[in-house]
């Protein structure tokens, strides 16, 4: 994995969440909200569920491709997630901060701790469901998950739960409409505070000095 040095003039937001709690539905609706900020297309190493498109939602690739890509050093972060390898493009995400764009990553909790460690200047977003209960009516309500790996979820969902403690900003989810007032509330005042102004009008600053 690589670091990202601190010099870039986008905003890199790290959200995160139990699977279930709809971190996937708050970034849909950001995104329709908020087109300036790219979404981060992971590298996945599971197949692709019914709908999800390669390049879309995430990079399909097997085993071997990844693990040349991670060897190339092409990784920010990755994480292994009930077998299966999931990892964020470094070489993309450099390029499109360098721009001053602002990028969202959509990761678990174990690549946000790596991002949290190579980019100190990331915004870290944690989204909790209102309960556990909650949490696996909407497991089973998507249908994605067996049994048996709905299960392991709600398993690792009590841990998870518990990494909110680390992250810069908590949002609740027991109601949609709520949450994603919360969620474009943090971006839009993070690109208020004075040192990201201060990188856009720097110019205009200067001419009234």
């Amino acid at each position: 994995m690589t670091s990202v040095p601190p010099s870039f003039t986008g905003s890199l937001f790290v959200l995160a969440a139990p699977s279930g709690a709809g971190k996937t539905s708050l970034v849909r609706a950001l995104l329709e909200r908020d087109p300036a900020i790219r979404l981060s297309v992971s590298y996945t190493t599971r197949s692709p569920r019914k709908g999800e498109q390669n390049g879309v939602h995430y990079h399909f690739v097997d085993v071997p491709t990844f693990e040349s890509l991670r060897q190339k050093g092409e990784f920010l972060e990755e994480a292994e997630v009930y077998g299966n390898y999931y990892a964020t493009s470094s070489s993309w995400l450099k390029k499109e901060l360098s721009s001053g764009k602002d990028v969202l990553l959509e990761i678990d909790w174990q690549g946000a701790a790596q991002v949290r460690r190579l980019f100190r200047e990331s915004i870290q977003i944690f989204v909790l469901p209102p309960s556990l209960s909650a949490l696996k009516a909407r497991l089973e309500a998507r249908g994605q998950d067996s049994p048996e790996v709905i299960a392991k979820r709600m398993a690792a969902a009590q841990d998870e739960f518990s990494r909110y403690v680390d992250f810069d900003y908590v949002i609740m989810n027991d109601d949609f409409g709520r949450a994603c007032d919360d969620l474009t509330a943090i971006i839009r005042s993070s690109r208020l505070r004075s040192e990201r102004q201060r990188i856009c009008y720097d110019y205009l600053l200067h001419k009234i000095s």
